[in-house]
């Protein structure tokens, strides 16, 4: 028997469930499952790596006092911020800051919350394992 914890899911407080579902979704999460409710009050999301639950929020969403932050990666950036800005979505231009050289967007989604996608391709997961000494 394990002594530690094994998977941690961050969970969102949300006004609408369901619509959360579409903008993640439309990110690339997948829906693995829900209360069953109408409307929903749970979720539970996934994508390749992450994992992410929403929950219906009982009072007004603050996103700005929730201090929460998302940072998701993608392998080619540039062609999922094509992709997001042609489905209508809202985000940044693709910005190079120092801890992220190779790209970055940055969006909110339905509740205010910021979500960051930095470009993170095998080049750089290459170089990465290097740094920590792992290649």
């Amino acid at each position: 028997m394990s002594t530690k914890v094994g998977w941690s899911t961050p969970l969102l407080h949300v006004a609408e469930v369901e619509r959360s579902i579409r903008f993640y979704e439309t990110l690339g999460f997948t829906t693995l499952d829900t209360d069953g409710a109408k409307p929903l009050g749970w979720a539970r999301l996934q994508c390749e790596g992450g994992a992410l639950m929403l929950a219906l929020a009982e009072d007004t969403i603050a996103a700005s006092m929730q201090g929460v932050l998302l940072y998701m990666y993608s392998p080619d950036l540039v062609a999922l911020r094509a992709r997001l800005v042609s489905e209508g979505l809202k985000m940044s231009e693709i910005r190079h800051p120092a801890y992220m050289p190779s790209g970055e967007i940055s969006m909110k989604d339905p509740d205010g919350y910021v979500v960051l996608v930095g470009h993170w391709g095998d080049k750089e997961h290459g170089e990465w394992l290097k740094r920590i000494g792992k290649a």
